[in-house]
């Protein structure tokens, strides 16, 4: 019998966050909201905080905003905390409101990165921000967490400062910056902070809270998993380490070991001719070393890589990826046997930051040694340098922290949160509509997050880096306890559940069947190129949860609107046959991202077919409820890997399927991603990265420029009059004037209609003015709408199916004007 998902290898190396003595200060009990003034304070009978956690976001107390739940896991702990929600970040005086706080600072930008949530893709300043009451634009600066850190400092210079949220752990390495164009330094470095938290961060800020308040000096803590700081070469605390080369692990040049992604974990051990255990690992990362000379002692640089080269482009390559100067360790002097080095003592030397800064293939090689130190189970602490001579310090990231147990997100998810924004951002009738909505919180406000992590991998996507790939599941009482808490307390709930999800919305419960080669694998999906073999598919626990939910008294319908992963589900027609008929409102969501293999690959994305399978179960269920129901898919523009032909292929897709996209999504190069290591690379990082490309599978179409951008984001928007000119140039160019005509298996027509220029999205302050229709384009009545026409289905985001209104259908010869 397969072990159960929650028995795993992590459950037994952390202690339990719930087990902790409480602190002193629990005899204040629980607070209504956390305060955010001093006046709330008083109330609260406080002459101080222990903690106050800097946010850029509204502070909204719910467990789907981060600085709630770090806040009601801290106070769980029997901390006093404040929180400081959206400072004016112009002096220091916003952020010494609260007092000076006895143990730390803990600073985040929010739910979102700050730099994606002012700017759009195309690196225009976004106009709204769903995370402030109002949607009010610009009450977050540029890079809020090193901002925020500084402002702190200058306010208490002597209070250790904690960084932490997704804007932090993108940026824990030097990262590429796709508003400036160039490599940045490690988050920890510009933002000057103590300790970075990357990924889910409740196990770190809770052991580090409580060592603190135990009179430990920050600067000792340096073992903390999900941790990264500043070390100096000369500190005691970073001897007597097993110092590994990157390119022991993935040479840029003559590679010989790699771990290839789409092979499973047994295969790629098999290849190698040893087992999937990852002290076989640790033997060859050895024996590699014995081979090339001797022990290393922890003094090793990985500047020998080409610093020198770096400063001649035309320097030999070999001289730029010449191997490390190995130095023998005393302790081993005389030895006939080599030991293999415990790997809680064994860190991964990364390039430096001046060598990525100025060699993207170095950057490409650095990206993907990070992505295969990922996994809790088996990832090295990693080392990467910044700086040179007298400024030059080490940037140390501890292993990812240890996931939550089931128990330990019941934990965290029970705690005692108010479900709604402070009582500061209400209006004079005590409501949060209107002028004081938070878009973000109407969002969620009923929704339920029943897991977190994602197994998918895929290359663009942010959730993997932060939650890991490891999924944390809630038990089954713990969700339906917080749907009857949104049934009997959350003001307004008319009986609809909007969502039963998380990151995914059908990985609940889903894992790795042995616990040991979960903890051994290093694999980037698990379900690209195919499902693993090692990986559960059963749905029958997340179909239990829907029936048990919608069976309670006052729920009228529970939604899904958690994207779903349609290539998991076709695995259990039960499952989609349960969603279709019960728990889809009219259209669902899913995100084919395209329908051509070469940008899929770089995506890490299966092919369309799978759409067309789920497709099919999707209709065949429908139909057999009698209901008429509508996919949404999503796509994306301008990702790495895509030709302007695979543009022009997805639009002819488009219009066959009857899909007008009414929203277009263009790739973001998120900071540390994959795709973006593609993009700023021009490499293929999934596979080998050589120095010269060895094959054309290893280089990547970069869609780079404002142009071409705008190109592929006309093709997926082929239905838009103002694209026309544009695509019949390209049309043309790519000897494709086959396309252009005004049948119906044409793309695009001859005519040109006369076009103002604008573009009005779904978000209507993020598009371009549209001057105003003339009074004898405004013949309809209000309150009429255009009949849609038939077979046309909007989608991404906003776009709905069409609804039939009773009108008559227009007549064409009634519609035709005389001569």
């Amino acid at each position: 019998m397969n072990a159960p998902v929650d028995v795993s290898f992590f459950a037994r190396a952390a202690k339990p966050i719930s087990s902790y003595r409480k602190y002193w200060a629990s005899r204040f009990g629980t607070a209504p909201f956390l305060p955010m003034s001093r006046a709330e304070m008083d109330k609260l009978g406080w002459d101080s905080c222990d903690i106050i956690i800097v946010t850029g976001d509204a502070y909204v107390d719910h467990p789907s905003f981060g600085m709630a739940v770090i806040g009601r896991m801290l106070e769980a702990q029997g901390f006093r905390v404040g929180i400081i929600a959206q400072p004016d970040w112009t002096s220091a005086e916003a952020f010494k409101a609260l007092g000076k706080p006895n143990l730390l600072w803990g600073v985040t930008s929010g739910n979102m990165d700050s730099m994606i949530n002012r700017y759009t893709a195309d690196r225009k300043i976004r106009s709204d921000d769903a995370y402030t009451p109002g949607d009010v634009g610009g009450k977050r600066p540029d890079r809020a967490a090193i901002v925020y850190s500084q402002r702190c400092r200058e306010a208490f210079k002597d209070t250790p400062i904690v960084l932490g949220g997704i804007e932090g752990s993108l940026r824990r390495i030097a990262h590429y910056d796709y508003w400036s164009d160039k490599v940045r330094r490690s988050i920890v470095v510009d933002a000057k902070c103590d300790l970075l938290l990357y990924g889910n961060a409740e196990r770190a800020i809770v052991e580090i809270a409580h060592r603190l308040a135990a009179k430990e000096p920050v600067e000792n803590i340096t073992d903390v998993r999900g941790t990264a700081f500043v070390r100096r070469p000369e500190d005691e605390t970073g001897k007597g380490w097993f110092e590994i080369t990157s390119t022991t692990v993935d040479e840029p040049g003559r590679v010989e070991a790699h771990v290839n992604p789409y092979m499973t974990t047994s295969e790629l051990a098999a290849e190698n001719g040893a087992t999937c255990a990852k002290e076989d690992e640790a033997k060859a990362t050895a024996a590699a070393a014995e081979a090339a000379g001797a022990m290393n002692s922890g003094a090793a640089r990985a500047d020998s890589m080409g610093a020198s080269a770096q400063k001649d482009s035309k320097a030999d390559v070999n001289a730029v990826i010449a191997p490390l100067t190995f130095f023998a360790n005393p302790a081993l002097s005389g030895k006939a046997k080599l030991k293999v080095p415990p790997r809680e003592k064994s860190v991964i030397r990364l390039p430096s930051y001046e060598q990525v800064k100025s060699d993207p293939i170095l950057y490409a090689h650095a990206n993907r040694v990070l992505h295969l130190e990922t996994n809790p189970g088996n990832a090295r602490a990693l080392v990467q340098a910044h700086g040179e001579g007298a400024t030059a310090r080490d940037v140390w990231i501890n292993p990812p922290p240890i996931p939550l147990t089931t128990a330990e997100m019941d934990f965290v998810f029970d705690l005692p949160y108010a479900r709604s924004p402070h009582p500061t951002y209400a209006d004079e009738n005590g409501s949060h509509d209107g002028a004081t909505k938070i878009p973000a919180w109407e969002m969620i406000r009923f929704s339920v997050n029943i897991m977190r992590g994602c197994f998918g991998g895929c290359t663009f996507c942010s959730i993997t880096e932060h939650e890991g790939r490891i999924i944390q599941s809630r038990s089954e009482e713990s969700i339906i306890k917080e749907v009857e808490d949104i049934r009997d307390k959350v003001k307004g709930f008319t009986g609809t559940i909007s969502d039963l999800g998380g990151p995914t919305a059908n990985m609940y419960r889903l894992g790795c069947k042995s616990p040991e080669i979960e903890a051994a694998c290093r694999k980037p999906s698990c379900v690209y190129p195919g499902i693993c073999q090692n990986l559960t598919t059963n749905h029958d626990p997340l179909i239990k949860i829907y029936r048990r939910a919608r069976a309670l008294k006052g729920i009228k319908k529970i939604l899904i609107g958690s994207g779903l992963r349609y290539d998991l589900a076709v695995k259990s027609p039960e499952y989609v046959k349960e969603l279709v008929q019960h728990h889809v409102g009219g259209y669902l969501k899913i995100a084919p991202e395209h329908t051509e293999q070469g940008p899929l690959t770089k995506m890490m994305k299966p092919g369309i077919g799978s759409y067309d399978k789920f497709k099919q179960l999707f209709e065949k269920f429908s139909a057999e409820a009698g209901k008429k129901q509508y996919l949404i898919p999503y796509f994306i523009a301008a990702h790495p890997g895509t030709s302007d032909e695979d543009m022009m292929n997805l639009a002819i897709w488009l219009k066959k399927n009857g899909f007008r996209a009414d929203q277009v999504q263009t790739f973001y190069p998120s900071p540390m991603a994959t795709a973006t290591a593609m993009y700023h690379s021009g490499r293929n990082t999934l596979k080998r990265v050589h120095r010269t490309a060895q094959s054309e599978e290893e280089t990547v179409d970069i869609v780079r420029g404002e142009k071409r951008r705008r190109l592929h984001k006309a093709f997926l928007r082929y239905h838009d009059a103002n694209n026309w000119p544009l695509l019949r140039e390209a049309l043309k160019t790519m000897g494709r004037a086959d396309l252009i005509g005004n049948g119906k298996h044409h793309l695009i027509p001859t005519f040109q209609p006369l076009v103002d220029g604008g573009y009005q999205s779904a978000r209507k302050k993020n598009s371009t003015v549209v001057p105003v229709k003339s009074a004898a384009a405004r013949v309809q009545p209000l309150g009429k709408a255009a009949a849609p026409v038939k077979g046309r289905i909007l989608t991404q985001h906003t776009g709905l199916p069409p609804r039939e209104t009773g009108a008559p259908k227009p007549s064409f010869k009634a519609a035709r004007k005389p001569r």
